[in-house]
């Protein structure tokens, strides 16, 4: 039988290449992948790592993301770079993560606002497009590739975001309020655009409302009672 070797963060992992079947175990704050070897009845366990965040200034972060093709998507190292990205976003903490953000430049995002609406998370999209964009709303954002900033700017009041799940399936979402904001943030990162390329008046978060507002963008709180209470402290 034929043994081959990859590397999943600094391990390296043995896998047979017959009869291995790929599972999702989905956690509080974490995603964990499984592989099992089925021939052999191995358990192998590839354990999400938390990668280095890059910072406006960083390259990757102004270039256009390359769209991910299908066998990229069935490869396991591309599994384990997903598992990754949330790892690294609820490690951050935060509520959405691009894949440029850790310096991997494909179209690829990961959204959780970790609240108690299963639409909002835990959400892959890859190669993502909106299909329909409405309104308008005034929204203060920050961003964990620019931290402790914030910025006004607008934003669409709604947003029908389709695109790939991680099996390749065709996905469907749409968004509004801090949601929809979201999706905007993290499409606008495969385009090579921050937020402060949009925005006026950035500036550090100072006030109550500043700070709820960057708690909000960054996951440092886990529901919206909370930002109101920092907001009104």
């Amino acid at each position: 039988m034929k043994i081959v070797a990859f590397a999943v963060g600094v391990s390296l992992i043995y896998a047979s290449v017959h009869e291995t079947v790929v599972g999702i175990q989905h956690d509080v704050g974490f995603v964990k992948r499984r592989s099992y070897a089925a021939a052999n009845r191995v358990i192998i366990e590839a354990v999400p790592y938390i990668r280095e965040i890059i910072h406006e200034g960083h390259p990757t972060l102004r270039k256009v993301a390359k769209k991910v093709r299908l066998d990229e998507l069935r490869d396991p190292l591309f599994q384990q770079l997903i598992d990754d990205m949330f790892e690294t976003m609820y490690h951050a903490p935060g509520i959405g993560l691009a894949a440029p953000q850790v310096n991997i430049g494909k179209r690829l995002f990961v959204v959780d606002l970790q609240d108690d609406h299963d639409e909002h998370g835990p959400l892959v999209v890859v190669n993502p497009k909106f299909s329909t964009t409405e309104g308008e709303i005034e929204s203060i954002e920050g961003c964990l590739s620019v931290p402790g900033m914030i910025g006004d700017l607008k934003r669409h009041e709604r947003v029908v975001c389709t695109g790939l799940d991680r099996f390749g399936k065709k996905v469907e979402v749409e968004g509004t309020g801090l949601f929809g904001r979201c999706l905007q943030h993290e499409m606008d990162h495969l385009d090579g655009v921050l937020y402060i390329d949009k925005a006026q008046n950035i500036r550090p978060a100072h006030t109550d409302e500043e700070k709820a507002a960057l708690a909000e963008v960054d996951g440092q709180a886990q529901a919206p009672e909370r930002f109101a209470e920092a907001a009104t402290a």
